[in-house]
């Protein structure tokens, strides 16, 4: 099959460094290496690491803290990626065949759906539904699966939506997988940025043998420099990952492990979680606010998660020109919903500086008041 270019990304490179404002990302604003040290005595252990080659699939420490996020797997069932994105592609790469059946949400993170219809899959969505509350429609997933689907990738909490899936949700998505044979891959890199409560969204790991779950400290903690993922499966096939691993990067880098672990300990995870939260909040409520003084142009569901929020645009305009109008007259860079299988939407971060963000919008304002209605 042709190179399924990843649209998303691929807008971003072009244009995040040539913006004054780059809203397209969706991490909350970055931690310094100052922030993550805080008052601990790191500085001097950093520089006493020397800079060889960690474990390969990730310092057995470092693996320990991020199976202590889950219950029922131990750091032998964790590999270490370059981010959540390798260890889509290792998931990918491991299971998936020409042919094979893959059932993504949509609208949704399009790094599978690509990386699938580039080795010749046959790839179906299943909708989340905004007329619901971005709530999923499982019929839609169940017809998707029938007869057996190689694969299903979820996104929960959602990118782009921010959306979370309730308990039983997670059991009729579990069910459905379980039905048709399929491995479900849990992409969790939003759990911990949860806006309305302090809980974090419970994972899929555990839920079934054939799940593997997906993680990162890009989104939730702020740590997106780092390039830090995880693969987590208590099965067997956590071995087939580290096997592309080693032909794919071979390892991450040892001080990169080294300030993950440190993010991990726990009174370091709760103060990052907590600022980041905060950010989350804070964008909310300014974000909110400018919404609501644009007479009706725009619409958004308000994210249960993430730095993120999706909105749709009163215009015939697609979400592309709607990007490049914004780009061009405001310096503001948002992401199109077509890159997420969702025409008629953007999605843009609220969770950087709220200095930054509130300048952004102010430049938009011009912008969005003069794009063409819909009739």
């Amino acid at each position: 099959m042709p190179f399924q270019t990843f649209e998303l990304e691929n807008w971003q490179s072009d244009y995040e460094r040539t913006v004054r404002f780059n809203l397209a990302d969706s991490t909350v604003d970055p931690v310094t290496v100052a922030d993550l040290l805080g008052e601990a005595d790191g500085l001097e252990r950093i520089l006493s690491i020397p800079l060889y080659y960690p474990e390969v699939n990730g310092e057995r420490s470092l693996r320990r803290r991020i199976a202590g996020l889950y219950d029922g797997v131990g750091p032998d069932d964790v590999l270490v990626t370059v981010g959540a994105s390798e260890a889509n592609a290792a998931i990918v790469d491991a299971l998936c065949e020409p042919g094979d059946r893959v059932v993504v949400m949509e609208p949704g993170y399009r790094q599978v759906w690509g990386l699938a219809r580039t080795k010749g899959c046959d790839v179906r969505g299943f909708r989340l539904d905004p007329g619901r509350g971005w709530a999923p429609d499982l019929d839609q997933l169940r017809e998707a699966a029938a007869g057996g689907a190689k694969l299903i990738y979820v996104c929960n909490p959602s990118n782009p939506t921010g959306s979370i899936l309730t308990p039983g949700e997670m059991d009729e998505i579990v069910r459905a997988a379980e039905d048709s044979g399929a491995w479900l891959i849990a992409d969790e890199v939003y759990r911990g940025s949860e806006r309305l409560a302090p809980e974090e969204t419970p994972s899929f790991v555990g839920r079934s043998e054939r799940v593997i779950g997906v993680g990162s400290l890009s989104k939730s903690y702020g740590l997106s420099g780092l390039r830090i993922g995880w693969a987590v499966s208590a099965t067997p096939r956590i071995a087939d990952l580290w096997r592309r691993h080693e032909y794919f990067t071979i390892a991450t880098g040892r001080l990169d492990n080294h300030l993950a672990e440190l993010a991990l300990s726990g009174p370091v995870r709760d103060r990052l979680l907590h600022r980041n939260r905060e950010c989350v909040r804070r964008g909310y409520e300014l974000f909110s606010a400018w919404v609501e003084q644009q007479d009706g142009r725009l619409f958004f569901h308000a994210p249960m998660a993430s730095a993120l929020a999706f909105v749709r645009y009163d215009s015939p305009l697609s979400s592309v020109e709607v990007g490049r109008l914004f780009m061009e007259r405001a310096g503001v860079l948002v992401a199109p919903g077509a890159f997420f299988g969702c025409e008629g939407w953007f999605r843009i971060n609220i969770g950087m500086d709220a200095a930054y963000v509130a300048e952004a919008l102010e430049a938009l304002t011009p912008v969005v008041r003069d794009l063409p209605r819909s009739a």
